[in-house]
């Protein structure tokens, strides 16, 4: 088991025939995805061979869903387009949206967010899951891969890892290679992002794959604390913390939109004391965090 994705996911990709499309299409097929087509209405109809196969051009989701049965979408659709190939993917009803996409303006995100919230399926709940913008997606090593994680520096394993910085984990990744991880999930580091880090720790802990959980957080927002919050309450599974900025300078922008220190809010400082005052173990550089990862295993 693993959470959110696995060997049975049906990957569509929306802007599956540009460069970068085709590009992460064939590193996700290389990888043992079930990629079953891609979505551009100008070239709907056709096919493209990728890896070796031919692969099937739809003018729309939902189009695309009716033949394939797919029920993850990746889009790689450039920024002004993203808000609309979202919501046409959330009113095909798939199950999970990842958004790799960046520069998405905020207000976009805020509109295709509350578009998939509105839209239920037949539980009463929001029909799709939004995973970023501006993330790298969701790989559970040996099974599947959703977006442009490398899909060879790990092996599946009994970690689960949740991140705002793809960067980052990439890096936990290499560095607990040889531990392996059930799901990484890079929610993003936009100023609004789909699914939090509170909804990726609630399925670790109910995953019982999921032995132990890595959390990244970084500067800005109050994401990290309420993270915190939950996991005082909800989660007994060991976690080990790492927050990215402890030396970022005030009311600058670093690298992610959303990560900025105002004042003494959203503070990496705060957000380390946050966590261990809810019982995480925090790193204070990655490798230590690996570190930690290691000793909560042996």
């Amino acid at each position: 088991m693993a959470i959110f994705l696995d060997e049975g996911s049906r990957v569509l990709v929306q802007g599956m025939t540009g460069a970068e499309g085709m590009r992460h299409t064939a590193k996700m097929l290389r990888s043992g995805t079930t990629v079953v087509g891609g979505v551009n209405p100008r070239k709907a109809g056709r096919s493209v061979r990728i890896e070796g196969r031919a692969l099937p051009v739809f003018g729309s989701v939902a189009e695309a869903v009716a033949a394939t049965g797919a029920d993850v979408s990746v889009v790689l659709v450039p920024a002004a387009a993203t808000r609309d190939a979202v919501i046409e993917a959330v009113d095909a009803r798939i199950g999970m949206c990842v958004v790799i996409t960046e520069g998405v303006p905020v207000h976009d995100t805020a509109a295709f967010w509350a578009h998939a919230q509105a839209t239920r399926g037949g539980d009463g709940r929001p029909a799709t899951r939004i995973i970023g913008p501006n993330c790298p997606g969701v790989i559970s090593p040996g099974r599947s891969n959703a977006g442009i994680i490398p899909a060879d520096i790990t092996g599946p394993g009994r970690i689960g890892l949740v991140s705002k910085s793809g960067t980052l984990t990439y890096q936990l990744m290499y560095e607990l290679r040889d531990i392996g991880f059930s799901t990484c999930v890079g929610i993003g580091g936009d100023p609004v992002v789909g699914t939090t880090h509170i909804d990726a720790l609630a399925a670790f802990q109910e995953d019982p794959e999921t032995d132990l959980i890595v959390m990244i957080g970084e500067i800005g927002g109050d994401a990290e604390e309420r993270a915190a919050a939950y996991i005082r309450e909800h989660v007994d599974k060991p976690v080990i913390g790492y927050v990215a900025g402890f030396t970022a300078p005030e009311g600058r922008t670093m690298g992610h939109a959303g990560a900025i220190v105002s004042g003494s809010s959203g503070t990496a400082e705060a957000k380390r004391a946050a966590l261990e005052a809810a019982g995480v173990t925090v790193g204070r550089t990655p490798s230590e965090a690996a570190l930690l990862v290691r000793k909560a295993v042996a």
